[in-house]
């Protein structure tokens, strides 16, 4: 017997629909590229959203067609956010960090049809336009009289307020299968090219509601949000459905990351959340000790991409009174997995034993299933000591890659993490390596292989390893070992050079350290494992 229950689809538009209609007046406030703050609110947002789909209407782009995005945090990106996926589109938000070259090979994989881009990102347009001959309009987020004139002969250029304001701004959002593809985000390509993520209404919708959960986000219409990880970055973490969901204030940064301007922009909206990477808090703290602020209505914040550092932990928390919490994901979890709050029995540990606690990257969320296994893929026991890979499955986890031709990624249904974990036996988790040799820097992931590559691609390098080197600000950074060709007198200063324009400037390592010869295993494979041990310390200087 089936239960006698409406059938409703689960669609990003209802979101939207739901934070005018209850929350219309609350506010949505930008720091734009053009340099000002930006004041809207859910009402004006959905009306501007449903002027986005005609606009995408009128230039012939279809349903389930790409629309690529390269731009920061503000309301127009918010708007593209529904205006693509509410009407039947696919939202594809473009990482600018990447080089163009990357940039440009993602856009042609995914086969974009529009690219919507910033004015700070027109430089990364010219480089790549010519190679991206599918995308047949390239509209620029700015009014008619700041198109940029060096952009004239672009294919179909047009200014996004143009294309609004030639637009109803009501709409009937089309209805669909909820498990119609909505958004799509590609990793950073750790291993061969980047991969795609496609993410359906469902999977979004369902995420949104875990991430408001009080033990998750905890978000509210009380609440005044400042994501300051990157909507083009698993789309800021879920952060524009579920404060639409809940009908929280949204404060978006723009470009302006930095301590001071992060410090005076929640100051000013009274943000109560804040979310991002390590790097990021370390400038805020960083501006709040120097300056001697504090932040009074800053509540908590969300530190995710890498692990925070406990003594960061410990400052915002003992010195300006910010709660902290940890989490985890991927961009193949849409991409919440762990969140770290505390369990009531905690509440009475004292605080050292509570912050041991608090430096886990937490417990999984509703909708994610984890496991820990052995190289045989035998479970292990969940005792907080016994370290296995990580496998995870649910409702808005990845079951494969868009236009994959390789195998699927799945094991058994699970998706492999790739990390290595602790689990203990109230479910909290702690990552203590990780089982590709990828470099993660601010909350990016840098290839140790493209590194590699690129240095034996220079005529004085015999052999290249890459490994991560902690680093106090960055969580990790790249050190590259190299074997010089014997005669050879190549220096640090000339084989960094010859990185530049093949990877983006962040991604070039920070030093070289050159040895007679790298430890090979018996299948002749580098045993990075080794090298971490002697060269991976912080602080290591260039020898040889």
């Amino acid at each position: 017997m089936l239960g006698l229950m409406q059938e409703h689809p689960l669609l990003i538009s209802h979101l939207l629909d739901f934070a005018a209609r209850y929350h219309g007046d609350t506010e949505i406030v930008s720091r734009r590229v053009e340099g000002d703050i930006h004041r809207t609110t859910y009402g004006a947002a959905r009306q501007r959203a449903a002027q986005c789909a005609h606009a995408l209407a009128a230039l012939g782009i279809g349903q389930q067609e790409r629309v690529g995005t390269l731009a920061w945090n503000g309301y127009r990106h918010f708007e593209l956010y529904y205006g693509v996926s509410g009407s039947g589109r696919i939202l594809h938000t473009l990482n600018p960090r990447l080089h163009p070259q990357q940039i440009a090979w993602i856009v042609n994989h995914a086969d974009d049809r529009a690219v919507c881009f910033d004015l700070s990102f027109v430089p990364i347009v010219k480089a790549i336009a010519a190679q991206c001959s599918g995308v047949k309009h390239w509209i620029a987020l700015c009014a008619p009289d700041a198109l940029p004139a060096d952009l004239a002969g672009l294919p179909g250029l047009a200014s996004y307020e143009a294309l609004l304001n030639a637009q109803p701004g009501d709409i009937t959002w089309p209805v669909f299968d909820e498990h119609t593809a909505s958004s799509l985000c590609y990793t950073s390509g750790t291993t061969g090219n980047p991969k795609g993520v496609l993410y359906s209404h469902r999977s979004t919708v369902l995420h949104a509601y875990a991430a408001a959960l009080p033990d998750v986000m905890n978000l509210s219409a009380r609440d005044s949000v400042l994501p300051v990880v990157p909507m083009f970055h698993v789309n800021a973490w879920g952060i524009p459905y579920a404060a639409a969901l809940t009908g929280a204030k949204l404060v978006f940064p723009g470009p302006a990351l930095d301590g001071k301007s992060l410090y005076e922009l929640m100051q000013a909206e009274g943000v109560t959340l804040a979310a991002g990477v390590p790097t990021v808090w370390m400038g805020l703290l960083n501006h709040l000790r120097d300056n001697h602020l504090r932040l009074p209505a800053l509540q908590r914040t969300i530190i995710g991409g890498a692990a925070a550092a406990p003594a960061m932990i410990r400052a915002f928390e003992d010195e300006f009174g910010i709660h902290v919490l940890h989490a985890w994901g991927m961009t193949e979890m849409s991409p919440l997995g762990t969140l770290c709050s505390l369990k009531n029995k905690h509440l009475a540990l004292d605080k050292d034993a509570q912050f041991g606690v608090q430096v886990k990257q937490g417990r999984p969320i509703f909708g994610v299933d984890v496991r820990v296994v052995d190289g045989n893929g035998t479970d292990l026991p969940w005792d907080g000591k016994t370290a296995g890979n990580l496998l995870v499955r649910g409702p808005w986890i990845a079951s494969d890659y868009f236009r994959n031709d390789g195998p699927s990624p799945l094991q058994d249904g699970w998706f492999p993490t790739g990390d290595v974990v602790t689990i203990d036996a109230d479910g909290f988790m702690q990552i203590t390596d990780r089982t590709k040799d990828v470099i993660k820097s601010g909350g990016e992931w840098i290839s140790s292989i493209e590194l590699e590559n690129i240095a034996m691609a220079h005529p004085d390098v015999a052999m290249a390893a890459c490994i991560a080197r902690p680093d106090p600000k960055w969580d990790e950074r790249p050190l590259l070992i190299v074997v010089r060709r014997e005669g050879s007198s190549l220096d640090r200063d000339s084989l960094l050079r010859f990185y530049d324009g093949k990877v983006a400037k962040w991604m070039i390592p920070d030093d070289v350290v050159f040895v007679p010869s790298i430890p090979l295993g018996a299948t002749g494979k580098m045993l990075k494992n080794r090298l971490r041990e002697q060269f991976a310390q912080a602080g290591q200087t260039a020898s040889g």
